[in-house]
């Protein structure tokens, strides 16, 4: 009997098993082609985005400090303990992996200063910032003369950061230059809420990540060099308020990049100078000198007094409000570009090769100048855009029509619409203006002012021209006599 019973039950699995075979075999191959399927949808819209959304891993403790457990007592976390000395000076210079400079930050009680002296060479340690301190170099630093001085350096270990800042921690850093010159996928500076505030620093970065990332909090930055060489932008702002002030960043493919949490004080970037590398590849991420983005509420960034140069996009908007001021865009492919969101430029001069301003969103653009460009501006269907009193210098927009004057003689004749939001200039570009933009990296003199050949002879009455623009001599017939023999 029982071995009845197991044969009996054999056949009901069997018989089990052959039924719901076709729904699985249905179930599965629904599921392939669901994933191999291509979405058209996605092909004929995709992302307002001028570059591929960031999937590169961020530097974490997790990763790189397993030992770190937030909650616990220092040096990896928790709450900070009273104590410690006010003042600490370190020398570790010449001495790399000591670990001096590590045990130095964790002598200092909360509110003391570090004073790094590196008279020997670098410092080279990695600093977890999780108290709030000063660290200050010894000597002092001007980034004026960033090659005459020797400033005390601080460089961190290689795929290390130079410096974490811990969550509601205040650092301040004066006098002192970071140097990570093998970075990796690790920033210089790495700030998960905190609050940076720095004056006369100097950064030199070279790895995959940007220079500084700040992940929340805020990044005060004053009479600052930063030169990072990578292809991410070199300071990302990820929902931190950013400000600088007489800052001058260079090297990086891209400079500044700012995703905006729509809470707490706009972004404002004044006085500073945005050097882009001059990739002109057409593969990979675009060059973008500033880019502001928003997650979900309408954040705000400003501008004003700053140049930035050297990039394919001077500036671009997503789904953020920026306004730009006073300030100077050149060496550009397209000088500012709304993906979506606001745009308010004003009072500045734009030299761009191909767009001054490519709207997808809203802008307003009034009272600039705009040198060198192919169009002044370039707008979709969704667009709203508001110009006026905009001045160009540009051969390709403002050439004459040939107007017929009599029989096969013809006379240049320029056109101005007033609803076109900007005015061609037949003078030359100021020559001091070009010194102070694309003059200022090497760039030869443009004066961008078309002229027909021979046009001061023609004004004087002299000859005329034909319906190609060439210029003929009329002999003796001058005057208004041209135009009737």
């Amino acid at each position: 009997m029982k071995t009845l019973n197991v044969a009996l039950a054999g056949i009901a699995i069997a018989a089990g098993l052959s039924v719901a075979g076709p729904e699985v075999q249905a179930q599965t191959a629904a599921r392939v082609e669901s994933q191999t399927r291509p979405n058209f949808g996605l092909l004929l819209d995709p992302p307002a985005s001028s570059r591929s959304q960031r999937q590169t891993r961020r530097w974490n403790y997790g990763t790189h400090r397993p030992d770190w457990r937030p909650g616990y007592p220092p040096p990896y976390g928790g709450p900070i303990h009273p104590g410690g000395e006010e003042i600490v000076l370190v020398d570790c210079g010449g001495n790399p992996g000591t670990g001096a400079v590590e045990a130095a930050v964790q002598r200092v009680r909360p509110g003391g200063t570090l004073v790094i002296r590196a008279r020997a060479g670098a410092c080279v340690g990695w600093l977890n910032v999780d108290k709030p301190m000063t660290i200050i170099g010894e000597g002092g630093f001007d980034p004026r003369r960033w090659n005459e001085t020797t400033p005390a350096v601080l460089q961190a270990p290689d795929g290390m950061p130079c410096i974490t800042v811990a969550s509601g921690v205040r650092l301040e850093l004066r006098d002192i230059v970071l140097s990570s010159p093998r970075g990796g996928d690790a920033a210089c500076i790495v700030s998960y809420g905190g609050q940076i505030v720095a004056n006369r620093l100097g950064i030199r970065h070279a790895g995959d990540e940007a220079a500084i990332y700040a992940d929340g909090g805020e990044v005060d930055l004053r009479d600052t060099l930063i030169d990072a060489r990578t292809i991410s932008p070199a300071i990302y702002a990820d929902g931190a308020t950013l400000t600088t002030w007489e800052a001058v960043i260079t090297g990086a493919q891209s400079g500044i990049e700012i995703l905006t949490g729509g809470s707490g004080q706009p972004s404002r970037i004044d006085s500073t100078t945005i050097t882009g590398a001059d990739v002109t590849t057409g593969y990979g991420p675009r060059s973008i000198g500033l880019l502001v983005r928003s997650r979900r509420d309408l954040g705000r960034a400003e501008v004003t007094n700053t140049k930035i140069c050297g990039f394919s996009e001077g500036v671009a908007v997503e789904g953020a409000a920026l306004s730009v001021s006073q300030s100077k865009i050149c060496r550009a492919d397209r000088g500012a570009i709304v993906y979506n969101g606001e745009l308010t430029l004003t009072d500045s001069r734009i030299r761009a090769e191909a767009v001054g301003v490519a709207v997808s969103g809203r802008a307003v653009v009034r009272n600039n100048t705009f040198v060198g460009v192919r169009e002044v501006f370039q707008r979709d269907y969704r667009s709203s855009l508001e110009a006026s009193g905009n001045r160009v210098w540009s051969n390709d927009l403002c050439r004459p029509r040939w107007e017929p004057r009599y029989r096969d003689r013809y006379a240049p004749q320029w056109y101005q619409r007033p609803d076109q939001g900007y005015e061609c200039q037949f003078s030359p570009y100021p020559r001091d203006w070009w010194d102070e933009m694309d003059g200022a990296y090497g760039d030869p003199y443009n004066s961008y002012a078309y002229m027909p050949d021979n046009y001061g002879r023609f004004q004087q009455g002299d000859g005329w021209y034909d319906s190609n623009g060439r210029y003929i001599d009329g002999g003796r017939t001058r005057g208004d006599d041209r135009w009737r023999r």
